[in-house]
């Protein structure tokens, strides 16, 4: 009932999101978002503001555009420092610090022959989370909607077709609880990165970009030592199979667009507006 309700929850929230996204030049007002969804201008108030931490009004300001460049417009200090700080930097994902290892090349390019994983779906502030675990930590972590379960694994699974599956969501609920809760005990969160040495070299950079921060493709090629890859670096972010943890939502284009998210373009402004919401 908890999981019906929460999901009921987004759904609500993500068609506000699309209005606010697609009319925000028009400065909607409370009544004509709360309308749609069937809320009174009250409890649209009420949901939206313990689901993002902020007002409808509020979080508009996040959307638009212009935050996108007041993002950007200071990127290379940010990413600059953001390196320098170490994985226990500052923004990290609830305060934890985030623990990682690369698998080797060869179960890469085996497609994760030999490899168990385990998957469960859970709910969560953005939809349905699709978790998926390997011996050492978590290994994906994908988004979808009532209905998407099936082309999500399917989605995710491809990346590794050759690895043994197996549903458990007991056990993966614990590491769903540690992403999207607020738990402050000290201990990392535990990820495993499959991919080639270039895509995981990028995904490393993500980790490392502040929470309300952004930056664009450009600079994370240039911090690779390889300015001219920004077009390699956007592909290899796109194949980032552990979204939120690893932000590749934090990636914006060079005029401070917020584009393209594998999880929906929406889905990306609600993270980004949520995270604007949680900062101290």
């Amino acid at each position: 009932m908890e999981h019906t309700s929460q999901l009921d929850d987004y759904a609500k929230v993500r068609a506000v999101l699309e209005h606010l996204g697609n009319d925000w030049r028009e400065q909607p007002s409370l009544y004509e978002l709360a309308r749609p969804v069937g809320l009174s201008e009250d409890q649209l108030q009420k949901l939206f503001t313990r689901w993002a931490g902020l007002t409808p009004k509020a979080f508009l300001q996040v959307l638009t555009l212009n935050h996108a460049r007041a993002m950007l417009k200071d990127q290379a200090s940010i990413l600059d420092a953001a390196l320098d700080s170490g994985l226990s930097g500052p923004g990290r994902l609830h305060d934890l610090f985030i623990a990682h290892e690369a698998m080797s090349p060869g179960v890469y390019k085996a497609k994760g022959e030999g490899l168990i994983i385990a998957y469960g779906y859970h709910p969560s502030p953005f939809g349905i989370a699709l978790v998926m675990l390997t011996e050492h930590g978590l290994c994906g972590l994908s988004f979808n909607d009532q209905g998407g379960e099936k082309a999500a694994f399917e989605d995710l699974a491809g990346r590794w077709p050759r690895a043994r599956y197996v549903e458990d969501s007991a056990r993966t609920a614990p590491f769903a609880a540690r992403v999207f809760g607020d738990l402050k005990d000290g201990q990392p969160l535990r990820i495993t990165m499959i991919g080639s040495d270039f895509e995981i070299s990028v995904w490393e950079t993500l980790l490392k970009i502040p929470k309300g921060r952004a930056v664009t493709y450009g600079s994370i090629a240039a911090s690779l030592g390889k300015p001219k890859a920004a077009r390699a670096v956007g592909a290899a972010i796109g194949k980032n199979p552990i979204s939120f943890v690893v932000p590749c939502h934090r990636v914006i284009g060079s005029t401070g667009a917020l584009t393209g998210y594998h999880w929906g373009l929406t889905r990306k402004k609600a993270i980004l507006g949520w995270e604007a919401g949680s900062r101290p």
